[in-house]
């Protein structure tokens, strides 16, 4: 006899072709690996959840377009400390050890129960021996990422949680007392809006690429960042939101870790050296401006080529549509911005709750800043996705446990806290509006070869676009305009944020390139915060970095 799933245990207040309206303890914004872990984490303290993505959950986003390899590293002080210090230089020692032992600690001990949950992979996992193996003893967690997120999705399910898909949400409700109380959104394919009553929320919605078109990007947008500004929630190291990821000239596939170690030569066919491309890509990105540059993957010997495309099947498909043979020709390639979905800037969380600073809000995944484990680097592939994991999971139990201090959702009142984008504010032509936006975010020489004067005028014209559409006839917007409007509004203030947070950092450190200080400053070995909404403000966090060195002279180092 087959067993019965769990229900549901919130409220359905309303579910009528007009509206629906539900009561849930928590409620997740995101659909992907960050909210599923997170939803699965609420479930399992015994919460009530709603979880509501902007596409289908388990589809959507960068995660699900990619391959995807675990940052595990068992706890072992040896191993950690070799690993931790290589992140730490090359995310120019604004890390924090302590945030890192931590994040690779929980990622550790959930990825040992997804094999207990019934996770089968379609391909064989990556495992001691193969091409990406751990370490003899050590334990990887790898594989194609439609597997992994259709079985998290499966796994969310069977935890009760109430999936909204194609729901994206607008702006969250706040109560009298300034507690994030749900959110309202709309549904796309049923087309009516939606209210969620919670007693906590945690936002998973991503990082933003400002629709450059990276694979799969175009749905993270910002305004998720934007409803926890909206809120008084901070952010850190927006100044890193910059990275580039490459793909062969002409396609938007930017998922393949093997660029980082490929051969390289410039228009004129002349090779170019290279330091590290996990933590700056300036060396390519700057032969790129003189004329098109060639790759090709010459680091690798024949017998490791089919373990290889197994690998990234979605990365040789393409190649193989082009007709490249990337092991045996140079091929022409070009770039893309993945903004912070491989940038690191994003929600300052507190804590190992992942809290925000204002209450019931939560943040996970790339939504929030990574700058503690990665620094100035991205944190692509692996680290993103144990940061998402931990997160995901601290947030997902802490936001149960402030929901069953607060009691019935339904009778918070939470009254809607969007600003530009929503009730009359916004743009008058937002397509016009986002191509303006692009244009100061996406070309390289803006967005990678930064100075003063550069970012200065990039700041006013944003700014210039955030007075307009503050003062924009005042026309209600509903429906999928609505939702345009709001991915516009985000899509800027995150453009804001980051330009004025790069003219705080006055020196070159990680993927922060500054043609005016091309030096790096050792007095600003410091994560940088900043807010605010119509009035930006950034400034140095006095929480300092802890990096191995530090940690041993302060006798605290494991």
């Amino acid at each position: 006899m087959a067993r019965s799933l769990p229900r549901f245990h919130g409220q359905i207040v309303t579910d009528d072709s007009e509206n629906l309206h539900v009561s849930t303890d928590v409620l997740i914004v995101g659909g992907g690996p960050a909210a599923t872990w997170a939803a699965v984490a609420a479930a399992e303290s015994g919460a009530s959840v709603t979880l509501v993505d902007k596409g289908y959950v388990g589809a959507s986003g960068v995660a699900a377009t990619a391959g995807v390899g675990h940052w595990l590293v068992p706890p072992v002080p040896e191993r950690r400390d070799e690993e931790i210090s290589r992140r730490e230089r090359s995310g120019g020692f604004i890390t924090d050890r302590v945030w890192t032992e931590a994040v690779l600690d929980e990622a550790w001990e959930r990825t040992a129960l997804i094999p207990e949950w019934g996770y089968k992979p379609s391909a064989s996992p990556r495992g001691p021996g193969s091409l990406f193996g751990a370490r003899p003893g050590e334990r990887s967690f790898s594989g194609a990422a439609p597997d992994y997120l259709r079985f998290l999705r499966g796994k969310v399910k069977k935890s009760g949680v109430h999936v909204l898909d194609h729901s994206p949400a607008l702006e969250l409700l706040v109560d009298s007392n300034g507690t994030v109380s749900g959110a309202t959104g709309y549904q796309r394919q049923v087309k009516r809006p939606w209210r969620v009553d919670a007693g906590a929320v945690i936002l998973a919605t991503g990082g933003t690429t400002w629709k450059s078109h990276s694979l799969g990007g175009d749905v993270n947008t910002g305004e998720g960042h934007l409803m926890a500004v909206e809120v008084g929630a901070h952010l850190s190291s927006m100044e890193f939101s910059n990275f580039y990821g490459m793909v062969p000239f002409g396609t938007s596939m930017d998922k393949n870790g093997f660029f980082v170690s490929a051969s390289y030569w410039d228009h004129r066919g002349e090779p170019i050296r290279y330091h590290d491309l996990h933590q700056s890509r300036a060396e390519l990105l700057g032969a790129s401006l003189r004329g098109t540059i060639t790759a090709q993957f010459t680091q690798f010997d024949k017998e490791m080529w089919p373990a290889l495309r197994a690998a990234m099947p979605n990365f040789f498909m393409v190649t193989d549509k082009l007709g490249i043979d990337p092991f045996n020709e140079r091929f022409p390639m070009d770039w893309v911005q993945e903004g912070t979905v491989r940038g690191t800037g994003g929600i300052h969380v507190l804590d190992y709750e992942a809290s925000t600073g204002v209450p019931g809000l939560y943040a996970a995944g790339d939504i929030a800043a990574r700058d503690r484990i990665v620094g100035a680097a991205t944190g692509a592939g692996g680290p993103n996705l144990s940061w998402a994991i931990a997160t995901g999971t601290w947030a997902g139990r802490a936001a149960a446990r402030y929901s069953a201090k607060r009691g019935l959702p339904t009778s918070f009142g939470g009254e809607p806290s969007g600003t530009l984008g929503v009730r009359g504010r916004g743009a008058v032509h937002v397509a016009d509006t986002v191509r303006s936006i692009q244009s100061e975010m996406l070309p390289i020489d803006k967005a990678v070869f930064r100075s003063n004067d550069g970012l200065a005028d990039s700041a006013a014209r944003l700014d210039r676009l955030w007075e307009s559409a503050s003062s924009a006839p005042n026309v209600e917007y509903s429906g999928m305009d609505a939702i345009a409007q709001r991915e516009s509004a985000g899509m800027l203030a995150m453009g804001r944020w980051a330009v004025r947070t790069a003219m705080a950092r006055t020196e070159t450190r990680g993927m922060h390139t500054r043609t005016d200080f091309p030096d790096t400053d050792s007095r600003q070995a410091h994560r940088l915060l900043s807010g605010g909404l119509n009035d930006i403000w950034v400034q140095p966090d006095t929480e300092l970095p802890r990096v191995g060195i530090t940690l041993a002279a302060q006798g605290s180092a494991s």
